[in-house]
């Protein structure tokens, strides 16, 4: 009797599942995606094999502040520009043709203008949300907030304050020509949340994620130490 194996296009749904943990966790080890996803290392382990291979997803060691264990260090699965790729990009062709020809027309201040008009209907969305939070919850809030709008956002509290990454860009291509669509952003950060912030890094220049660090307000501070 011959075994009929399980064709790849059958795991497809399973390891688009894989891709999408990732691209909203950031890079994560076969140990961690299998807690997420409710799967066996193992079965975990096949699909990263698959997506390696396919070009959308790389594996690195995983770093540790601590002194490292006996046996082979974990690896860490990020996606690659290509894994990105397979995910929506909203606008990319038209919108990179709509600005070249407006930054030949108007120059690089009309790019910017451009870029923070756009981000003027999200930034009352996100004012509205933020401001009727609490201080010390309002970069969890945001980050919900901007995850609602594609953006997979998540939050990692440091002494100092926040750090909030956003794990995919839906204009990243075209960000990556346009620097302005991410410098208009960080702008909105700051207002929406009344402070100055620090962008560390994007994903339109060749970044695992977009990291902006959020400093604490005093009265944040003083909240955390009361």
């Amino acid at each position: 009797m011959r075994t009929v194996e399980k064709s790849s296009s059958d795991d497809a749904p399973t390891r688009s599942r894989v891709a999408q943990s990732i691209l909203e966790h950031g890079p994560s080890t076969a140990v961690a995606l299998a807690e997420r996803l409710s799967l066996t290392p193992a079965a975990v382990r096949r699909h990263l094999d698959q997506l390696v291979a396919e070009g959308h997803v790389a594996a690195s060691e995983q770093r540790l502040n601590a002194p490292r264990g006996r046996g082979r260090p974990a690896k860490v699965f990020a996606l690659t520009d290509a894994g990105r790729d397979q995910f929506e990009h909203a606008y990319d062709d038209l919108a990179a043709e709509a600005l070249r020809f407006l930054r030949r027309t108007g120059g690089d201040a009309a790019v910017g203008a451009f870029a923070r008009h756009r981000l003027a209907e999200i930034e009352d969305e996100l004012r509205a949300a933020v401001e009727a939070a609490k201080p010390d919850e309002r970069a969890r809030v945001l980050a919900e907030a901007l995850t609602g709008d594609g953006f997979a956002a998540s939050v990692i509290s440091t002494d100092r304050g926040e750090q909030m990454c956003q794990h995919h860009c839906p204009v990243a291509h075209v960000a990556g020509e346009f620097p302005e669509l991410c410098e208009a952003e960080a702008e909105m950060f700051s207002r929406v949340l009344g402070t100055h912030v620090q962008r560390l890094a994007t994903i339109a220049h060749g970044d695992g994620v977009c990291t902006t660090f959020l400093p604490r307000t005093t009265v944040q501070a003083e909240r955390r130490h009361a």
